[in-house]
């Protein structure tokens, strides 16, 4: 009984967030599952060559300003039990979500990522917020990029989609 009425605060806590983190209706708030230990055997499956394609698009809007990821990083990081859980830890959810990069820094957890790094995928997002990564296998993936804005101050903002290839292109729109 405690423990779902801390549980319940905590979401609400989450709901009452700073502007644009847990107002945005892309954001579903996800409970965080069990820890699961990194475990590289995990993302062998990302490795292996494919025929699979994301192509991106950033659309983000937020407080009336325009965002924008161009000349910035965009990666796709493999789907496995232990990256899901970082994603809930990270942006409330596995699914979609717009958080401020503040709020990611911090909740970053300080223990180690084995090398996690080697399975992310890197491009970089062009001057019309324009992505794509080629070669894929099929499975489940997680679009991250940073948007920051254009026209007025603001603070950047990570934005994050599930995307799923099976042996062709996908579109996916970060909003």
């Amino acid at each position: 009984m405690i423990f779902l009425a801390i549980s319940a605060l905590a979401l609400a806590s989450c709901a009452e967030g700073p502007a644009g983190f847990g107002s945005s209706p892309t954001t579903a708030y996800e409970p965080t599952p069990p820890a699961v230990t990194f475990d590289s055997r995990d993302f062998a499956w990302s490795t292996a060559p494919g025929t699979g394609a994301i192509s991106g698009t950033l659309a983000y809007h937020g407080g009336g300003a325009r965002y924008s990821c161009e000349g910035g990083d965009v990666l796709l990081t493999p789907e496995t039990a232990w990256s899901r859980r970082r994603m809930i830890i990270l942006y409330g959810s596995a699914v979609a979500a717009a958080a401020p990069v503040s709020i990611v820094r911090a909740r970053t957890p300080s223990a180690g990522t084995g090398d996690y790094a080697r399975f992310v995928r890197r491009t970089t997002c062009d001057s019309a917020n324009h992505f794509s990564f080629e070669g894929l296998p099929d499975g489940a993936w997680f679009v991250i990029t940073v948007a920051k804005p254009v026209d007025r101050p603001g603070e950047p903002m990570a934005i994050t989609r599930r995307v799923e290839t099976h042996g062709g292109g996908v579109s996916v729109t970060l909003s």
